[in-house]
């Protein structure tokens, strides 16, 4: 029919109603997400950085193994080739590092530090090696020797000199080198050295190499337990006979070693899920069994130098987050910030939840109330009594009010009440005219004016 509306429209108004009641409630919560957000932890840096130590030594072959698993979560690792531990610390305090492999017993600050230890991660025994000719048994008999001692900012140099200075030998006593590692280990063979200090797990290449070079021998530390008691983060392990190579019987005898614990230690501006993170990757890479580790070991919150993190607190007393186990870094990393975020969306959608209902349902029958109170107004001035030309009027108001009242489209759940409301109106029109007529018939002069 021409005039009538789209039959789209009905629909389009309600679904406007329902929206006018939900938008407040969308808003309100969009506007606590905004505030929430603010307290909500910054994501983790896509980049960080690793000190390790010199070029082929075990640090920096653990690092590249960080480094590789990093990659695989989407983090960039760059490592920083070092003289050793006490150098690695210089760069984290510097804050020109973020995490670090550090040798214990190298800290040297008291009191307060923004250092914070992630774990320990193997044993890495002290390994005295000598001439096989030198007339040598115990560690006094380095005095006056060429000794290889680390390179400077190494923790290597920093335990062979407490070692030696306990028992009175510095550098006026002993010749001392720089040498360290792989370096140290052929200038030993080259018997260009009488002696050398190294630290590392018994599988490294570099100590497999010495016990099984013609030139070098074990030499054993001798009062292993009163240096143990000078210096409490040593450990003592016993290197059974034959463990590094059976069959040739190395060692030919049990020996006792000291050994500091290799850590890892942070800023502590470094970001705690991805301090998280290496220690998850730590437990892959540092729970197998070795020559002084049962399986599962390590990683370790005991053999630490600084104050254990709070994020490997929690690690340590109940594993990696729920998350964490079950999705990739980036989604776990991502919902657990937003944690926060949960909590006025719960505070604010279970009042909402209650009050959406009953606010749609008084907009509905608002719609429908709003002319029962126009019809009510209408009926009590019929009552009162009203001239044949009020009475038009009237009626003529009560089919206008039919006709808005036509248009209006509601969800089906109200028809009943909207059905209502036309019935009503039908009747209370069919009582105007009937008054008009019955007002019309009493008074015919004026029905000829309203004619007119």
């Amino acid at each position: 029919m021409a005039g009538e509306a789209p039959w789209w429209q009905g629909y389009f108004r309600i679904w406007m109603e329902r929206i006018g009641v939900v938008a407040p409630a969308i808003l309100l919560t969009a506007a606590a997400f905004v505030v929430a957000y603010h307290f909500v932890q910054p994501a983790p840096p896509l980049h960080f950085v690793m000190a390790t130590g010199a070029a082929d030594g075990v640090y920096d072959y653990y690092g590249r193994i960080y480094r590789d698993l990093m990659a695989r979560e989407g983090i960039e690792v760059t490592l920083v080739e070092t003289a050793g531990s006490i150098a690695n610390i210089d760069l984290l305090n510097r804050k020109k590092a973020d995490i670090a492999f550090v040798q214990g017993g190298t800290r040297s600050d008291e009191g307060d530090t923004p250092l914070r230890s992630l774990a320990s991660l193997y044993l890495e025994p002290i390994w005295l090696f000598v001439r096989k000719d030198l007339p040598a048994g115990k560690l006094a008999d380095l005095r006056g020797r060429r000794v290889a001692v680390g390179a400077e900012g190494s923790g290597t140099r920093s335990l062979a000199l407490q070692l030696l200075g306990d028992i009175g030998l510095d550098g006026t006593n002993v010749r001392m080198s720089t040498l360290g590692g792989a370096d140290a280990a052929a200038a030993l063979n080259d018997e260009t050295l009488d002696a050398a200090f190294l630290i590392g797990p018994g599988n490294a290449p570099v100590i497999r190499g010495l016990f099984a070079a013609p030139n070098a021998r074990l030499l054993p530390i001798d009062r292993t337990a009163a240096f143990r008691l000078q210096h409490r983060f040593l450990s003592l392990l016993t290197l059974p006979e034959g463990a590094i190579d059976l069959s040739a019987n190395l060692p030919a005898a049990d020996t006792v070693l000291l050994a500091p614990a290799a850590n890892l230690v942070m800023h502590e501006d470094f970001h705690p899920a991805l301090a998280e993170l290496l220690l998850t990757q730590a437990r892959q890479i540092h729970s197998y069994a070795g020559i002084f580790e049962e399986a599962g070991d390590f990683p370790s919150r005991k053999y630490l130098d600084y104050p254990i993190a709070e994020p490997a607190k929690r690690f340590f007393d109940s594993g990696p987050s729920f998350l964490q186990r079950f999705l990739p870094f980036w989604a776990a990393n991502l919902i657990d910030r937003l944690k926060i975020m949960l909590l006025p969306l719960i505070a604010l959608t279970y009042p909402f939840v209650k009050v959406i209902p009953p606010t749609y349902n008084w907009r509905m029958e608002s719609r429908i109330n709003r002319w029962y109170r126009e019809l009510q107004a209408i009926e009590r001035n019929l009552q009162a009594g009203a001239t044949p030309e009020e009475l038009r009027q009237r009626l003529l108001r009560v089919e206008a009010i039919e006709q808005k009242v036509r248009r209006i489209t509601m969800p089906v759940a109200y028809g009943n009440s909207l059905y209502s409301l036309r019935g009503h109106i039908s009747m209370l029109r069919d009582e105007l005219r009937s008054a008009v007529e019955d007002a019309v018939a009493e008074c015919p002069e004026q029905a000829l004016r309203l004619e007119g």
